[in-house]
């Protein structure tokens, strides 16, 4: 890097420095990479993803900011797009489309990282010659590495040049696309009165055993009255050591926790020195998943003229690091139970398919890949706690 740039992050963003910098990086900018008039925005928010007009990528860099680390200027003043038409030799460029590529490639790989050490598919080799052979989940996993390789939108960089949209074509198709990856939800008939759900040996059920009520709106035969969704708790588990860096902050709490005798993160607590005393098999693996629960009625729909409340179940992942374990990206929605009334008391009817995930991984253990190990194990969980206030505490401890 020829010159310094510290004045991105260091300057404050309403100083002289700052704004006569901005300016001289749009300057720069528009000459060498605008398409008509619109350059791609390096703001915090848009990351490069959306191309917007001088004024506006003005507006969101003062406001907003640079996105971070961002000191090799390469969607603008190093220009991408110029280099990504000169000689294939170049290996600044291959570098670069390489960086952009690697998480989601080395996501698939730690997916489906044993068939794909299984059943290798040379790229000379036709895929249909193997499909005999090929697993259920080494077929996915081609298939989605092939969909990453292709271009999203005509114009798009890091994808092949092709000529066609490669978006889904439909909302079901994006679907399908999330449920290939483990992170989709399940319905749940629930009776309207709060009294049971049609779950396990009582899928079948056509009315309530408890009030009779019928499982279908009245005259719409097929049409459930009431339906509860869970997000299954066992692979968003999994999915948390996926990521090497995640894995390794997984065991955050024992390995790198400044431990003085400061209260800084819920392990230097006594409860959870009290847990661990009780159960140290338990706590012989630092990387066993501590949640907590949180949840609470609101009403979707904006308005006090309505009386609705909708009851989100939030699972919060305690092994990480404070930084990081408060952040929305890392909270698990575990279950949304619908209104219009608040389930009350009856909340543990709706929380049975939760509680029959949490006791399976806290006595048998869920077989899960560690990314920064390289190498399997038998991950447990256990909920340790409630957040909720008093309302709620009352429903939640029955």
């Amino acid at each position: 890097m020829v010159e310094n740039r510290d004045w991105m992050y260091n300057a404050p963003r309403v100083s002289v420095e700052f704004i006569n910098n901005v300016n001289d990086f749009l300057e720069r900018a528009f000459a060498n990479e605008a398409v008509g008039d619109e350059i791609c925005c390096p703001c915090r928010i848009c990351c490069n993803r959306f191309w917007y007009s001088r004024d506006v990528v003005y507006d969101h860099l003062i406001v907003k900011g640079f996105i971070e680390n961002y000191y090799d200027w390469f969607f603008h003043e190093e220009g991408v797009s110029s280099r990504m038409d000169v000689d294939d030799n170049n290996e600044e460029v291959d570098d670069v489309a390489d960086d952009a590529q690697d998480n989601l490639d080395g996501l698939l790989h730690d997916v489906f990282r044993d068939v794909v050490e299984e059943s290798p598919v040379n790229q000379e080799d036709d895929l249909s010659d193997h499909e005999e052979r090929l697993t259920k989940e080494a077929k996915k996993f081609y298939k989605l590495v092939d969909e990453d390789k292709q271009q999203l939108f005509p114009g798009s960089i890091w994808r092949e040049a092709i000529p066609e949209i490669n978006l889904p074509k439909s909302y079901y198709e994006a679907k399908r696309i999330v449920k290939d990856l483990g992170l989709d939800y399940k319905k749940i008939h629930a009776c309207p009165n709060d009294c049971m759900l049609y779950h396990g040996k009582d899928g079948e059920k056509v009315a309530c055993s408890k009030c009779g009520e019928s499982r279908w709106k009245a005259n719409k035969q097929g049409v459930p009255a009431k339906v509860l969704r869970y997000f299954p708790l066992k692979p968003r588990v999994q999915r948390l050591f996926i990521c090497s860096q995640t894995a390794e902050s997984m065991s955050w709490h024992a390995k790198e926790r400044l431990q003085d005798g400061k209260l800084r993160h819920p392990a230097d607590g006594k409860a959870w020195k009290d847990f661990d005393s009780n159960h140290p098999d338990f706590a012989l693996d630092p990387r066993n998943v501590r949640l907590g629960l949180a949840s609470d009625g609101f009403n979707p729909f904006r308005t006090m003229s309505i009386s609705h409340s909708t009851w989100p179940v939030i699972l919060i992942n305690y092994n990480l690091p404070p930084w990081m374990s408060l952040k929305p990206e890392y909270f698990m929605l575990s279950l949304l139970i619908p209104g219009p009334q608040s389930p009350g008391n009856n909340i543990d009817v709706y929380l049975q398919p939760l509680i029959d995930d949490l006791k399976e991984l806290w006595e048998v253990g869920l077989l899960t890949y560690d990314a920064s190990s390289k190498q399997s194990f038998y991950v447990r969980a256990a909920l340790l706690w409630t957040i909720s206030d008093f309302p709620a505490f009352a429903m939640l401890s029955g």
